[in-house]
C-alpha cells in the first residue's frame, strides 16, 4: 500500500509545491485512506466525488460509527494497530434546521453558496492530503440538529522517515546516564541533607548523543528496527501538522494553504493531537510504570500537593514540546531563586519591625513636646499638631531604613544573577532536548497574511510565489500604529491625573467630617481608595489594548509568526508597562515635588499639588504596590481558575446535546478532547510573570516583602498552569525552541532599569540621605532632625504666620544652603551606586559563562560520534581507535548535510 521513496518525494513535492494541485495524484493507487477501517483507494474517492452531499462531500458513503459500532481502542484507527496522530473535527447543521430558521432566499443563497465552498476546500483540502501519504479514518456523531465529523489522521513509517529528515529530526546516536540537572539537589547531596523535593517520577525519557536524522544511514540509530516507536508521539505530532501547514486547499494565487487558514476560515472548527488517554488514574490497583504519560504527569505534577517537589522537566518536554517545556523550566527556576530574595526581604522588613522603637525622628513627632503646628494640608483646610501622626511616623520607619538600601542593592545583584545562571541553565536544557542549535526553518507566510496580501512575489530563498506585501506600505502603518500606541499611552496619563484628583477630593473630604481619627488617616484612606480605582482601570484598559494591539498587529501585516508574536509582544508589554507602572513611578519620583510653599502653593485644575503623607513616599508606594501587585495576581489566579472550566462546561454541554442519543456509549478519546479547550499559547503566562519580575525589582526599596508576595503567587501558578495543561487544554502541537525568545530581552532591560530606579529611589524619594548627611554634619543620634527638616511659613502668610511645613528653606521661601549640599550628595550617591553596581554585573557575566565547561565536553564527544558515523568507511576509521571507541559509536548516523558537523548538539 506504501509508495517507495522516490515516488513519495515526488508526489510530496507536486502537491506541496504546486498550489494549483488539484487533486490528481488520486488517479494512482497512492496511500488511499482508511474510513471506519475499510480501505478506500483515491480512485474510487474520485468516483464518489460525482456522486458526493454538499455537507460532506468526501466520506458520504462511509459507514458512521452509529451504523458500525466497534469496539475502544483508544489512540488507534479500528483495527487498533495505527495511531492516531492528529484530528480535524467540523461540524454540519442538518438540512432541516437551516431551512427552519426563516431566512430570506437572498440570505440562504449565500450561506448554501458559502458551505459548499467550504465543503469544496475540505474535499480538495483532504485528497491532497491523503496524496502527501497520510492514512485517515471517519468518525460522526449525530443528531437531528447537526453533525459533528471526526476526521483521524496518521502518518506510516515512510512519511515519518521522509519529514524527520527534511525537519531535520534530531536521532540517537548512543544511550548515556540521565544527567542530574538540580543544582540545588547536588548542594543537598552534598551537605547530606535529606531532599523533600526529590521525588522519583517512573518512565522518564532517555537520554541519547543525538544528530540529524538521515534516511540512508538509518542503520546506524539505535532502535530504527522498531517501526512502531522509533518516533515519539509529538515527533509524530510535529511531522503530521508540518504536512498540513502545508499542503494546498485552493487556489495558488490566493496562497489557500494549511490547516490553520482552514479553521480560520470555518472549514474546521478544531485540528488538534490527542492525549495520551485519561488524566485521571485508573481505579484499580496498577504500577507506576503502566501509566500513560497524561497521568503521570498528573499524578507526579499538576496536582495541588505537589507544590514542593521537582517538575518532571524531562515528562513535560516528552509530551507537551520544548517550548512549553522551557516556560516550565524558567517559571520554576524563577520561583526558585525567589526563595533567598523572599529571605532576605523578609528579614530586612523584620528587622524594621525590631528597629521601630529607635528610631529617633519618630520619637520626636510622638512625644509631642516641641508641638509642632503645621501648615494646613488644603485650601479650606485648619492647621494641625505634628503630633497627630505619630502612628504613621511608625510605620514609615518600616520601609524606610538602611536595611532597604541594603536589599535594593542586593536585589540588583540578583537579578543579574539569576538572568546569568538562567543563560547557563537554558543552554544545559536546549542541548539536553536537542535544541542548542535550533533554528526556525525558513517559515511560511502566515495564513492571515496570506489571505490578505494583495499581491504574489518569489520567495529570493525558496524560489517559490508566496504572498507579498509592499515594506514601505508596512512601515506606513507601523507608524500608524505607533501613533495609536501613543494615543493609547496618553489615555493612561489622563487616567493617572484622574486618579490623583480623585485622591485630593477624597482627602479634602477626610478633613471636612471633622473626625479626628479621620483628619489623622486622610491621606492614608485617599491613597488606598485611589489605588484600588487605578487597579480596576488598570485592568479594564489592558482588556481594551490587548484587544486593539492584536487588530493593528494584524493590520501591519508581519509575514511570518515570529515576526508577528514579536510585534504583538512589544506593543502589549510597552502599554502594560505604562498602565502598571506609571502609578508607582508617579508616586516615587514625582508626588510631593511641585508643592510648592505657603504662598506660592503649585496647583492642578485648581486644587493644590498633592504632597507625600505624614509616613513619606515610601509607606504610599508601599501600599500601592501591594494592592496593584498583589491584586492584580489574586485577580489572574481566580480568573485562570475559573475561565477554562466554564469555556469547558460550554463545550462539553454543546457536544453532549449530539451524544444526547448515545449517551450510553462512552465517548470516544477525539470526543473528550473536542470537548476540552483549546490552548490559547504561553502570551499571557509569560507576560504575568514579566510584569511580576519588574514589580519586585524596580520598587522593591520600598517595598521588601514584594519577593515573598511572588514566591507565594508562583507557587500557585504553576500549578495552575500545569492542570490546565493536563487536564483542561487540548493537547497543543509540540513546537521546539532553545530558549524563551524575546522574552529574555525584556527581563535584561527590566534589571538594568530596576538598578536606576532603586538608585533615584534611594537618592530622593528615602530619608537615607537626608539623615545620613545629618548625622555626619549635626548630630550622630539625630536629636533635634525632625525639626531641622521643618521651615516656617514666610511672614505674609497671615492664615497661620507661624506654621511649618517639610522643606529646606528659609523665611523667604528660599533654599537653603543644605539643601544643594543634600542635592549634590543625592547625585554624587546615584553615579557612586550605579557604576559600583554595573560593574560588579559586568564582573558576574565575565566570570560566569553561559555555557557550563561540563556541557562544553558533552557537545565534543557529541561531535566526534557524529564524525564516526559521517565515515563511509567506517571500520577502516576506526581500526586503530580500539574496542571500547568503536562499540560507543554503533547505531549512529549522519547529519542532513556533511556541513553541519558544528551545528550537532
Amino acid at each position: 500500500m506504501l509508495r517507495k521513496g522516490s515516488e513519495l518525494v515526488k508526489g510530496d513535492r507536486e502537491v506541496l509545491l504546486d498550489m494549483d494541485y488539484g487533486g490528481a495524484a488520486h488517479s494512482t493507487d497512492g496511500y488511499g485512506s482508511l474510513h471506519n477501517g475499510s480501505y478506500i483507494p483515491p480512485r474510487c474517492l474520485s468516483a464518489a466525488d460525482e456522486d458526493m452531499d454538499a455537507d460532506d462531500p468526501i466520506h458520504a458513503h462511509c459507514n458512521t460509527r452509529s451504523q458500525q459500532p466497534g469496539p475502544q481502542l483508544g489512540n488507534y484507527f479500528r483495527d487498533g494497530r495505527t495511531k492516531i496522530d492528529f484530528v480535524l473535527v467540523w461540524e454540519v447543521r442538518s438540512q432541516r434546521k437551516r431551512r427552519g430558521k426563516g431566512k430570506s432566499g437572498e440570505e440562504s443563497s449565500r450561506s448554501e453558496r458559502k458551505k459548499a465552498q467550504l465543503a469544496k476546500w475540505r474535499d480538495k483540502f483532504v485528497l491532497n492530503l491523503e496524496a502527501a501519504g497520510l492514512l485517515m479514518e471517519k468518525e460522526e456523531t449525530a443528531n437531528e440538529k447537526k453533525t459533528v465529523h471526526f476526521l483521524k489522521l496518521s502518518a506510516p513509517w515512510d512519511v515519518l522517515v521522509y519529514y524527520a529528515e527534511e525537519l531535520c529530526v534530531r536521532a540517537p546516536l548512543q544511550a548515556q546516564t540521565n544527567l542530574d540537572l538540580n543544582t540545588s539537589a547536588r548542594v543537598l547531596s552534598r551537605l547530606c541533607i535529606p531532599n523533600v523535593m526529590m521525588e522519583a517520577v517512573p518512565n522518564r525519557p532517555l537520554d541519547y548523543y543525538t544528530c540529524a536524522f538521515r534516511k540512508s544511514k538509518m542503520n546506524r540509530f539505535l532502535g530504527c528496527d522498531d517501526h512502531e516507536s522509533y518516533f515519539t508521539n509529538t515527533q509524530r505530532h510535529r511531522v503530521v501538522y508540518e504536512i498540513l501547514a502545508r499542503t494546498v486547499y485552493g487556489k495558488r494565487k490566493r496562497a489557500e494553504v494549511g490547516v490553520d487558514r482552514l479553521v480560520n476560515e470555518g472549514v474546521y472548527a478544531a485540528a488538534f493531537p490527542l492525549h495520551e488517554g485519561p488524566f485521571q488514574l485508573p481505579r484499580y490497583e496498577t504500577g507506576p510504570e503502566e501509566l500513560n504519560q497524561r497521568q503521570i504527569l498528573y499524578h507526579y505534577w499538576a496536582r495541588w500537593w505537589k507544590w514542593y517537589k521537582y517538575q518532571p522537566l524531562d515528562h513535560i518536554r516528552e509530551y507537551f514540546g520544548e517550548k512549553i517545556a522551557l516556560y516550565f523550566a524558567w517559571l520554576g527556576f524563577y520561583t526558585a531563586w525567589l526563595l533567598p530574595a523572599a529571605v532576605v526581604g523578609t528579614l530586612v522588613f523584620v528587622s524594621g519591625v525590631m528597629s521601630m522603637g529607635t528610631n529617633t525622628p519618630a520619637k520626636e513627632i510622638c512625644s509631642g513636646e516641641a508641638g509642632y503646628l503645621m501648615c494646613p494640608l488644603c485650601n479650606t483646610c485648619q492647621a494641625w499638631n505634628m503630633s497627630e501622626i505619630c502612628t504613621m511616623a511608625k510605620l514609615g520607619y518600616l520601609f524606610d531604613h538602611p536595611g532597604t538600601v541594603f536589599f535594593s542593592v542586593f536585589m540588583s545583584f540578583w537579578a543579574v544573577t539569576f538572568l546569568e545562571y538562567w543563560k547557563r541553565k537554558m543552554a544545559t536544557l536546549a542541548h539536553h532536548w536537542d535544541c542548542m542549535d535550533f533554528h526556525e526553518e525558513e517559515e511560511r507566510p502566515r495564513p492571515e497574511f496570506a489571505a490578505m496580501a494583495p499581491s504574489m512575489e518569489r520567495n529570493p530563498v525558496t524560489g517559490v510565489k508566496e504572498p507579498y506585501f509592499s515594506e514601505k506600505t508596512r512601515f506606513t502603518r507601523m507608524f500608524t500604529g505607533s501613533m495609536v500606541i501613543i494615543m493609547m499611552l496618553c489615555v493612561v496619563m489622563i487616567f493617572l491625573v484622574t486618579v490623583v484628583v480623585c485622591r485630593g477630593i477624597i482627602s479634602v473630604m477626610m478633613f471636612h467630617t471633622g473626625s479626628p481619627v479621620l483628619r489623622t488617616e486622610a491621606g492614608t484612606i485617599a491613597t488606598i481608595s485611589g489605588s484600588i480605582v487605578n487597579l480596576g482601570l488598570i485592568l479594564l484598559m489592558g482588556q481594551v489594548y490587548t484587544a486593539l494591539a492584536e487588530q493593528l498587529t494584524k493590520w501591519e501585516m508581519h509575514r511570518t509568526q515570529t515576526q508577528y508574536d514579536n510585534a504583538f509582544i512589544f506593543k502589549v508589554f510597552i502599554f502594560q508597562f505604562v498602565n502598571f507602572y506609571s502609578s508607582p513611578f508617579y508616586v516615587a519620583f514625582f508626588k510631593g515635588r511641585f508643592v510648592g510653599y505657603p504662598t506660592n502653593y503649585g496647583t492642578l485644575f485648581g486644587m493644590r499639588n498633592e504632597d507625600c503623607g505624614p509616613g513619606g513616599c515610601l509607606i504610599e508606594l508601599a501600599e500601592q504596590l501591594f494592592i496593584i501587585m498583589v491584586g492584580k495576581q489574586l485577580i489572574n489566579n481566580i480568573q485562570e481558575f475559573i475561565i477554562p472550566k466554564v469555556k469547558a462546561w460550554h463545550q462539553k454541554r454543546s457536544l453532549s446535546k449530539v451524544l444526547g442519543s448515545q449517551a450510553s456509549h462512552e465517548p470516544r478519546r477525539w470526543e473528550e478532547d473536542y470537548q476540552l479547550v483549546e490552548c490559547e499559547g504561553l502570551f499571557e503566562e509569560y507576560l504575568e510573570m514579566v510584569l511580576q519580575f519588574g514589580f519586585i525589582t524596580i520598587f522593591v526599596a520600598a517595598f521588601p516583602l514584594a519577593p515573598l508576595f511572588a514566591l507565594l503567587n508562583n507557587w500557585v501558578e504553576i500549578r495552575l498552569d500545569a492542570h490546565k495543561f493536563v487536564c483542561e487544554y487540548r493537547r497543543p502541537v509540540a513546537e521546539r525552541a532553545q530558549n524563551i525568545g524575546v522574552w529574555f530581552n525584556i527581563l535584561e532591560a527590566l534589571s538594568h532599569l530596576s538598578v536606576i530606579a532603586n538608585a533615584f529611589l534611594i537618592a530622593f524619594t528615602s530619608d537615607f540621605l537626608p539623615r545620613l548627611l545629618y548625622q555626619y554634619k549635626f548630630d550622630n543620634d539625630l536629636n533635634g532632625y525632625v525639626n531641622f527638616t521643618l521651615a516656617y511659613a514666610p511672614l505674609n502668610y497671615t492664615e497661620n504666620p507661624m506654621c511649618r511645613y517639610k522643606a529646606y528653606r528659609d523665611d523667604n521661601g528660599n533654599y537653603t544652603l543644605f539643601y544643594w549640599e543634600l542635592l549634590a550628595v543625592r547625585l554624587g550617591f546615584i553615579i557612586a551606586f550605579e557604576h559600583v553596581v554595573f560593574f560588579v554585573l559586568r564582573a558576574i557575566d565575565w566570570i560566569v559563562p553561559d555555557v557550563p565547561e561540563s556541557l562544553q565536553l558533552k557537545m565534543k564527544r557529541e561531535r566526534y560520534l557524529a564524525k564516526q558515523a559521517l565515515a563511509e568507511n567506517q571500520e577502516a576509521l576506526l581500526g586503530g581507535k580500539g574496542q571500547e571507541a568503536a562499540t560507543a559509536s554503533q547505531g549512529t548516523s549522519s547529519p542532513a548535510s556533511d556541513a553541519s558537523f558544528g551545528n550537532l548538539n
